[in-house]
């Protein structure tokens, strides 16, 4: 049996992680943790485990590993804690706020062999990695244009919790939070920017941004843009890819692609690829940091952390 503990509720996604890794065959979690003490009591009574102090679950060699879902701009000294006490961590996005704090993570995860992945959940889904092999395989040309939208209506529709609006906590709004989709894809995609402007709206009012764009600009000339918002409703995860010889457009997990594959016609893709299991499976059924694919390592963590500081600068 793995046994796992949680460290912090404060991210939407905390119980379903919970809950996934106690699916997950030979997996458990045994103790829970969040900075509000009758919050973890009340999680621990409903997941039939223990709510514990972080001491206790970084001491308790039973333990393997930990989930990091507290504040965002807690994670640092968090993670920091758990690589020292040889737990594997798994994280939600984004890693840190800064460089600086994202390569203190970097050099404590190498340093103690930490078995470590960040929440990366789209590279798992078909039409995506329909998209991104599209894109690797040079069918559509060289790349000069990448455009990913990733938006939902948690601000006007009323149902993210108050905290998500916290600049302090989260270190910003729906860039930082959703739009870490679009950026981790764009950067698949098209490699590092050297360039990164952003345009932020508040349209509800809140002290973080609710409607956010921002371009990024690569070496080679291509042009990447992440969009996202906590203002559209029902609006369809969206990939766009332009190349020399060819272009695609993904809607949901529904893709259409040009090239000379298609004899130059628009045509949906007939077969996907079959769905991997999630970032957070992947990792709690590994056995060595050498098991986590390099999509959700530390590398593309600290990554995403850099460009997201670009992305608020």
């Amino acid at each position: 049996m793995k046994n796992f503990a949680m460290l912090g509720k404060w991210h939407v996604h905390a119980p379903g992680y919970a809950k996934e890794l106690n699916n997950l065959p030979g997996c458990h979690i045994t103790k829970v943790w969040d900075a509000d003490a009758q919050q973890a009591a009340a999680w621990a009574e409903e997941l039939g485990c223990q709510s514990a102090t972080v001491e206790d679950i970084l001491n308790d060699a039973s333990i393997e590993g930990v989930v990091i879902c507290n504040a965002t701009n807690e994670h640092t000294p968090l993670i920091l804690r758990a690589c020292a006490a040889g737990k594997a961590v798994f994280t939600e996005k984004v890693l840190a706020l800064t460089e600086k704090e994202a390569l203190e993570v970097k050099e404590s995860v190498e340093k103690n062999h930490t078995r470590f992945a960040i929440s990366f959940p789209h590279f798992s889904e078909p039409g995506t990695q329909f998209s991104l092999e599209m894109a690797a395989s040079g069918k559509l040309g060289k790349l000069n244009y990448a455009r990913v939208r990733k938006a939902h209506n948690g601000a006007t529709g009323n149902w993210l919790p108050p905290h998500f609006y916290d600049p302090i906590a989260c270190g910003g709004g729906a860039m930082v939070d959703l739009g870490a989709h679009p950026m981790y894809l764009l950067c698949a995609l098209l490699g590092e920017p050297d360039q990164v402007q952003s345009t932020f709206t508040h349209v509800t009012g809140k002290a973080v941004e609710d409607n956010a764009v921002s371009v990024l600009r690569f070496p080679d000339g291509a042009i990447g843009v992440s969009e996202t918002g906590f203002v559209s409703y029902r609006y369809p995860f969206t990939i766009e890819l332009g190349g020399t010889e060819g272009s695609l457009l993904q809607r949901g997990q529904h893709v259409e692609y040009c090239c000379a594959e298609t004899d130059n016609e628009w045509k949906a893709a007939e077969q996907l690829p079959a769905p991997k299991p999630s970032p957070l499976a992947q990792w709690a059924l590994a056995e060595k940091p050498e098991d986590i694919p390099a999509i959700f390592a530390i590398d593309a963590a600290v990554r995403l952390s850099r460009v997201m500081e670009a992305a608020y600068k």
